[in-house]
């Protein structure tokens, strides 16, 4: 057996094996992006941001940085920003992670809708630090995004929602009370009177010195008015020269607060109240109007000579005036909305200052669920416990019950002794 046409067989196939191999063999695995399997922001970012900017539906809201750090929205008349609303984005963003790289392709790019909405943040000088276009959601979850100008499409775990109305960024908070603090309350009522309730110390009993004879201080009623004003907010804001402002704020009621610090936040709770317009009374015919309009309507004839008979005598009750004629409704103009005007007696507190800026509605109910009476405050003192010796206390001596009288009989004769 000749080995020669062996190992050349053998050397073939070993070529042809080889040649497969590189034909077949799959593609080299493309580099990862280095943004996959990273979140989609990075909180210290805001370290160097003055402004952030948020767009969608021609909307925009633009927050700013103030040099004490406190942010603003400046979408708004600069009223302070809502920073749990703001944390809830950042922490969104944050957390949020990038799954994988969509496409590069500019016509795939346009397909997932990157127009709208977008976040972007800027330097105190303007200069855009950082931006991110959302797109469309995915079928399977998530949402896709783009950073900058970069001709790249990824998908995101991102399920964010970006509010573009600037009153919803601004804080609404307008009044924060903690019961344990107050010293002291005082209530205006419509009629002039003011009803004041203090204690020496927390946790001890409420007294008032306006209580009637045999009355005491309700103290839940006061509890429960500190608690209907824990967290006071606005529900939305007008011009300082707005009519319903004005009107307000000359029908309100006063409520004072003393903390134990001796600091005292007044508040005015007003809304102008309700009118009613008379309507004008609609003409009235004259009487008898329409019976000489008749009379001139028929026509005149050349062959009556007759005079016309004399008018029938009117009765006594045509004579009278009529008083039963319907009167014209007044029409009601509805109470305009509730507005809060407070201050503080610390001038540094921000309280002050926003109160500056513009009117603040607040909920109809913080005015309605006021007490509308000085009475509402009090209580009965209740009587004291059974077993108790009251003390006796002197009054009328109960009358003495009269008998009725009767003739008194005369005693019989004794019979006279038998001898």
């Amino acid at each position: 057996m000749k080995l020669r046409p062996i190992v050349l067989a053998i050397a073939v196939l070993a070529i042809l094996s080889a040649l497969a191999y590189v034909l077949q063999r799959p593609p080299r695995p493309a580099a990862q992006d280095p943004r996959v399997g990273q979140p989609v922001f990075s909180a210290a970012a805001l370290t160097q941001t003055a402004q952030i900017r948020l767009g969608d539906q021609g909307k925009t809201v633009l927050l700013a940085k103030q040099a004490d750090g406190k942010w603003t929205d400046s979408s708004y008349y600069d009223l302070p920003v809502d920073f749990s609303k703001l944390s809830r984005l950042v922490d969104d963003l944050a957390a949020a992670k990038i799954q994988r790289l969509v496409t590069r392709t500019p016509d795939r790019l346009t397909r997932l809708g990157f127009k709208e909405p977008s976040v972007t943040l800027f330097t105190a000088g303007g200069k855009a630090l950082w931006t991110l276009t959302l797109g469309k959601s995915a079928e399977g979850g998530g949402r896709f995004l783009r950073f900058d100008d970069e001709p790249k499409g990824y998908l995101a775990s991102l399920n964010a929602f970006l509010d573009v109305e600037p009153k919803n960024w601004a804080d609404s908070l307008l009044l924060e009370l903690k019961a344990d603090d107050i010293a002291s309350v005082e209530l205006g009522f419509d009629g002039g009177g003011i009803v004041a309730a203090s204690r020496a110390k927390k946790g001890a009993a409420w007294t008032a010195a306006q209580a009637p004879a045999g009355h005491r201080i309700n103290a839940d009623r006061v509890t429960a008015l500190l608690g209907s004003l824990a967290s006071l907010r606005f529900q939305d804001t007008s011009d300082l020269t707005d009519p319903n402002a004005v009107a307000a704020r000359q029908h309100g009621r006063t409520l004072k607060f003393t903390t134990f610090d001796q600091k005292t936040i007044t508040l005015q709770l007003g809304r102008k109240p309700e009118e009613k317009i008379a309507k004008p009374a609609a003409p009235q015919k004259p009487e008898g109007s329409s019976q000489a309009s008749t009379q001139n309507a028929q026509p005149k004839t050349q062959n009556s000579a007759a005079a016309p008979p004399p008018p029938a005598a009117a009765s006594d009750e045509s004579a009278k005036p009529k008083t039963d004629a319907a009167k014209p409704e007044d029409q009601t103009v509805p109470a305009g909305p509730v507005y809060a005007f407070i201050s503080s007696s610390d001038p540094a507190a921000p309280i002050n200052a926003l109160m500056k800026k513009r009117a603040f509605q607040v909920y109809e109910w913080n005015f309605t669920n006021l007490p509308q009476k000085s009475d509402e405050l009090f209580e009965p003192i209740p009587p004291p416990p059974a077993g108790t010796k009251a003390e006796a206390k002197p009054g009328p001596k109960p009358a003495t019950p009269k008998l009725d009288a009767k003739p008194t009989e005369a005693p019989a004769p004794e019979p006279p002794p038998k001898p």
